[in-house]
């Protein structure tokens, strides 16, 4: 026997539907419904019913979608599955080396066992914590995963429930904690019925996909409660180690406790009840250190935030690119100032948004801040999905290679970018409604037609090809020029683990210099001094206390009598010695 369970405070009557049988719900407190099925059990598909009508619905809470996000529910026996990973505890974030990938195209297969088949890759390599792009049910078999609609249902194309386990399970036996990108700032557009259900969503406010998730109006303790729940679900059902929240300045509560805080208190809780750390990050382009300050200090309670600063300082100053949001950045002295106070926007004026933006980091270590030269969002939004080997050189990726493992902060690295992959990421989608895939494709060209793009140049989302695409090509590990990249970021991340300077988060002990004319840049961490040059007549420096060169990014660069020599664009990593 099964009891359904479903908050419908919409309905006059509900009935769950198990084998084309129907069965009358009982209205308990607080709009929930309840109902016992005697022949119900793990396995058994459902759907239910409200006032009468005849439309079969999926639960707002199925934990698994088998059949797609219009299809039936499925019940789903979290007991049943035989962990091995008892007494694991992943790695403190404070020594966090993040490896963030699609398991839709990480893979040949684009399965959870075919990220399993690379975990011992990802050990090798360095990597502490695997982020998985969401994971929650979504539209047809491939995407991105930012249009979840069944957020309890682990994608069925990807393995669902029982192939997220088995990944996390044998992650955690390899010594990587796992991560998964959750999204409450929004339903996707295909399968959204929860609010049919109750009041999930309010028109007081929009986002950029529609009315705002209610956080704040009439309903929305229950509202709030399902993405809390939802988060420890993932938690404490499959596991995971963590969670990072996606967009979290799309929220809107003005309530006088957040909805942050409150999901956050929750995972304290789960924590002290479990014994294990969960670390949770939030992605927020507000440059708001609140957000990582704990309750006791009136923050939110995150561990760690995303770093925009950080990435466009980098890209802007390597490519050139000052389009967009990028015209905020460009200089040696917006790299100086991200390296050493996080935020470049940091309460003054910012010509992109034409406005103040920001507030400064104070008495805060770079552990809550994770830096990245390349993610999904950065690589994937670009018109043909293009990584940052593609818009420069390779010398150049080196130094932000370097830059980004050698910071301050948490470096986080996206798939293939450890060895410059051929491969782009483009925004692909899978819609099986052909006019909604066909507003898709056509919003997706008129974005850039707007800037100027060749309508042929922009790849279709809906074409199979974009996808296949996108999928990481792992014969390239072995080759030229990908297995030189692969190579210099191996030595960087033992570089790392070697030198306790280099973990110890604290921005005051980051110091900088450069000079925008004659285009050099000095970062140093304790003994440790990276120096690198975007001219390419090369540079050349004398060094007034006695160094060793641990990494050069070629073969050239070289420290004789005293003397730095570069011969062109690279990036150097000195050792001084002070004895």
């Amino acid at each position: 026997m099964h009891t359904f369970k479903v908050w419908a405070p919409k309905a006059e009557q509900v009935d769950v539907k198990v084998g084309g049988q129907k069965h009358p719900m009982r209205r308990t407190e607080d709009g929930w419904w309840n109902g016992p099925v005697e022949e119900a059990g793990p396995g058994t598909d459902y759907v239910f019913l409200l006032n009468g009508d005849e439309q079969e619905l999926p639960d707002p809470r199925s934990a698994f979608q088998p059949r797609g996000v219009n299809g039936p529910s499925q019940v789903v026996d979290h007991g049943a599955f035989a962990w091995t990973d008892g007494g694991f505890r992943a790695p403190a974030y404070q020594s966090a080396l993040i490896y963030e990938l699609h398991v839709g195209t990480f893979a040949p297969d684009g399965t959870c066992d075919g990220v399993i088949g690379k975990l011992d890759y990802l050990r090798d390599l360095g990597v502490t914590h695997i982020e998985l792009l969401p994971f929650a049910e979504f539209p047809g078999a491939h995407g991105w995963g930012y249009d979840g609609v069944d957020l309890f249902a682990p994608h069925a194309a990807y393995g669902g429930p029982d192939g997220l386990k088995r990944l996390v399970d044998r992650a955690h036996g390899k010594g990587l904690g796992v991560i998964m990108d959750v999204v409450y700032n929004h339903f996707g557009p295909a399968g959204n019925y929860v609010g049919k259900f109750g009041p999930y969503f309010t028109n007081a406010h929009k986002t950029p996909w529609g009315d705002a998730v209610n956080l704040e109006d009439a309903g929305s303790f229950e509202v709030r409660q399902f993405f809390c729940d939802n988060a420890l679900m993932w938690l404490r059902d499959y596991h995971l180690d963590g969670l990072r929240l996606d967009a979290v300045h799309a929220y809107v509560d003005r309530s006088a406790i957040n909805f942050m805080e409150q999901i956050n208190t929750e995972v304290h809780a789960l924590e002290a009840e479990t014994g294990k750390p969960y670390l949770m990050i939030a992605e927020s382009d507000l440059n708001d250190p609140q957000l990582v300050r704990s309750r006791e200090a009136y923050g939110y309670g995150f561990d760690a935030q995303w770093s925009d600063d950080f990435h466009h300082a980098i890209v802007a100053l390597l490519t050139g690119d000052t389009s967009g949001y990028y015209a905020d950045f460009g200089g040696f002295a917006e790299l100086g100032k991200a390296l050493t106070q996080v935020f470049v926007y940091d309460g003054q004026y910012s010509e992109h948004r034409d406005r103040m933006h920001g507030r400064p980091v104070v008495n805060l270590p770079g552990w809550h801040f994770l830096g990245y030269s390349q993610n999904h969002d950065q690589v994937g939004n670009r018109a043909k999905g293009e990584r940052l080997v593609h818009l420069t050189d390779a010398p150049r990726a080196k130094i932000a290679a370097a830059l980004t493992l050698l910071a301050p902060f948490l470096p986080m690295l996206w798939q293939g970018e450890e060895w410059a992959a051929s491969s782009p990421f483009q925004y692909f989608t899978d819609h099986e409604d052909p006019e909604l895939g066909r507003l898709v494709s056509e919003g997706r060209t008129k974005e850039f037609v707007a800037f100027g793009w060749d309508p042929a140049e922009v790849p279709d989302p809906q074409d199979a090809s974009t996808y296949e695409a996108s999928k990481l090509r792992w014969d390239e590990l072995d080759q030229a020029p990908h297995a030189d990249m692969l190579g210099w970021y191996r030595q960087l991340i033992a570089l790392r683990r070697s030198r306790p300077e280099l973990t110890d988060g604290a921005l005051e002990q980051v110091d900088v210099d450069f000079d925008e004319e004659d285009q050099w840049f000095t970062m140093q961490r304790g003994s440790i001094v990276l120096v690198f040059t975007l001219d390419s007549e090369g540079y050349s420096a004398g060094l007034e206390e006695h160094v060793t060169l641990l990494l050069g990014s070629d073969g050239g660069i070289t420290v004789e009598e005293g003397r730095l020599t570069m011969p062109g664009v690279g990036v150097a990593v000195l050792a001084v010695n002070r004895s």
